[in-house]
């Protein structure tokens, strides 16, 4: 497994050493040595999330506060998405700035977002598949989200129509809002 760090160098992209023959394929999705070599720490996972979704949807920007913070370690294994991190982490020097790739079922690749970041992603296949570990459980009370077209932040989403969206990403604040309010 190799790593490569994003225009956001906390925001970390994984790409298995894939072993395919006429069998079918293997690879080692996680190994925490490599894991913490690239994050500069180990981190506890403590949830594995599973979410499905249709061509079009877009989930996020989401993320959770305070003690609840939550880092995301996703990837695809059905289909393919275009995901999103957002620097929210006040005084950091990419405040406010994000960064996003495509994660597939071809690419294998998986994608780091610490805590302190906004995540989102936009489905780009008929449908996908999403599995990401998380270091901490999640806290409706403490979840929190950014409207996905926020101008502020300008984020460019490989879309050409609006996207479908659940009614509280549809009800989202703005960035400069929602980070103001906590």
């Amino acid at each position: 497994m190799s790593f490569s760090r994003t225009a956001i160098p906390d925001v970390i992209l994984f790409e298995p050493h894939v072993f395919n023959d006429d069998r079918g394929f293997f690879f080692e999705s996680f190994n925490e040595t490599v894991f913490a070599e690239a994050a500069g720490k180990s981190f506890k996972f403590v949830q594995e999330n599973h979410s499905q979704s249709k061509r079009g949807v877009l989930r996020g920007l989401h993320y959770q506060v305070s003690s609840h913070a939550q880092g995301k370690l996703v990837r695809v294994v059905s289909g393919r998405v275009f995901d999103v991190a957002v620097d929210i982490r006040k005084g950091s020097p990419t405040y406010g700035r994000w960064v996003g790739t495509i994660l597939s079922e071809n690419n294998k690749a998986q994608l780091w977002i610490p805590p302190g970041f906004a995540h989102g992603f936009l489905v780009l296949s008929t449908r996908a598949d999403l599995l990401y570990k998380a270091t901490n459980f999640y806290n409706p009370s403490a979840e929190r989200c950014i409207k996905w077209d926020d101008p502020d932040i300008g984020i460019i989403w490989p879309i050409d129509c609006h996207p479908t969206l659940s009614d509280r990403d549809a009800r989202a604040g703005t960035f400069a809002n929602v980070i103001s309010a906590q």
